[in-house]
């Protein structure tokens, strides 16, 4: 088996492999063999069948599904250790050719970690604040330190988004559209099942929408993208600034919370509340500017 990268553009890398007809054969008899050793064949007790009959039994495609299922996370991770690879989601693969007794070519595309270019955020904060009405201006620490009144917090609100969203407008993203397209398809699945379930089709939908399915997923892409897009970049700046989450942090946050079994629940997922926890620091780092 051998593989070589044909291309690596918009932070999609694709693989041509080739595994030839000798390195079938042995990937074909160790296959079988492991499907002998968990199928019943009758007459014999579990595994102890010849390999010939079992492969009567279960029939060449299971077994070459069974190959296949071996072999693509093995030159996956081949690939990953050789180029160090940082891949996002599970790589594509298409079987360009795979015909008995020849060799085979497939082509994995593997999706790795989208790249933003960082606008100035600093001089957007100044810039917002520069923009925006004397008596809109969020100014923080006035009044109860720990308690601010209603109007505070409106402003303090009203900033930050408008920041954000100069962030977003002027922060670039390298993303590979392998993982878009999943996201398009994840959505749109979930679309068609709550759309079921309120006794409709999805062309019923889509036209008393007045929309499209290609109308849709245009909307599913821009809102995919600005996701991605603000996520790395607000980890962007907290790389940039330094901003940690530190074991009390976490801790304390736990031990805050009503019941047991919340408490539970976050111990067993201590790394998504951690990425919670930073973000709304990076989030209280950019209202501060």
């Amino acid at each position: 088996m051998n593989f070589k990268q044909v291309s690596n553009t918009n932070r999609t890398a694709v693989y041509d492999i080739t595994v030839t007809q000798k390195d079938l054969t042995k990937r074909y008899a160790d296959a079988l063999k492991a499907l002998a050793a968990e199928t019943e064949v009758e007459g014999f007790r579990k595994g102890k069948a010849s390999t010939d009959l079992v492969e009567k039994q279960v029939g060449k495609e299971r077994i070459y599904d069974k190959l296949i299922q071996d072999l693509l996370p093995e030159v996956y991770k081949e690939i990953l250790e050789k180029d160090k690879l940082e891949p996002v989601i599970a790589p594509k693969v298409e079987l360009k050719s795979a015909k008995e007794g020849e060799d085979w070519t497939l082509s994995m595309s593997i999706a790795l970690q989208p790249k933003v270019a960082l606008p100035d955020y600093k001089k957007i904060a100044k810039n917002v604040r520069g923009n925006a009405k004397k008596d809109d201006i969020w100014i923080p620490g006035k009044g109860n330190p720990t308690k601010e009144d209603k109007e505070q917090v409106e402003k303090r609100e009203k900033y930050i988004n408008e920041l954000l969203k100069a962030l977003l407008d002027q922060t670039k993203i390298e993303m590979s559209d392998i993982i878009i397209e999943q996201e398009i398809n994840q959505r749109l699945t979930r679309l068609v099942d709550d759309v079921r379930k309120i006794g409709l089709t999805i062309d019923a939908y889509f036209e008393s929408r007045g929309t499209s399915q290609e109308k849709v997923k245009e909307d599913f892409r821009k809102e995919i993208l600005d996701t991605y897009k603000l996520e790395y970049a607000l980890n962007e700046i907290g790389d940039a600034e330094k901003i940690t989450i530190e074991k009390e942090e976490i801790d304390k946050l736990i031990s805050g919370m009503p019941d047991e079994a919340s408490r539970k629940e976050a111990q067993q997922n201590v790394y998504v509340y951690s990425m919670m926890l930073r973000k709304q620091k990076i989030l209280d780092f950019l209202g501060n500017l």
